[in-house]
């Protein structure tokens, strides 16, 4: 199966919330594959690295301060179109905009604090992975009901 990951990180907010198994639920309820995840806390070097593509932003500074306040989880997700399917479960960024039935849509009502991050791209992925896992620490594994996931009977590819 051709298959995307992507990063989510469960932000410090939704760790003090204690949000994070209903968080993590929603994209295994999908059918998306854990491939990797850790608490920790997140270094200003690492959260300036993750978040550099808005650095001379206005709200670049708040971000990675915030980003290191408290622990987050992070995790590499894997599936058929996991970024955008990710990315549909996270909701709006501004969660006071996000629609009911996503993560931001049902848990949060601020810009800033948003509850969680998906990488927005194959790209953004490539970049972000990295900066919290290790190549060793993602598990390449196919979970006992991925026939019940995805549709193979044509070509052998999930449709």
């Amino acid at each position: 199966m051709i298959e995307e990951s992507t990063l989510v990180l469960i932000k410090p907010d939704a760790v003090q919330r204690r949000l994070i198994g209903q968080i993590i639920s929603r994209f295994e309820r999908k059918g998306l594959r854990l491939a990797a995840m850790k608490i920790m806390n997140v270094t200003e070097e690492s959260a300036r690295q993750l978040y550099s593509v808005h650095e001379g932003q206005h709200f670049y500074e708040p971000l990675v301060r915030f980003a290191t306040l408290a622990p987050l989880v992070a995790m590499v997700v894997c599936g058929k179109d996991a970024i955008s399917v990710s990315r549909s479960l996270l909701g709006k960024t501004n969660s006071a905009k996000a629609h009911p039935g996503t993560i931001r849509g049902d848990f949060g009502v601020s810009y800033r604090f948003n509850l969680v991050h998906g990488s927005d791209s194959v790209e953004s992925a490539a970049k972000e992975i990295p900066i919290f896992f290790e190549e060793h620490e993602i598990l390449d594994y196919d979970p006992s009901d991925i026939e019940w996931i995805y549709d193979f009977s044509v070509g052998g590819e999930p449709i």
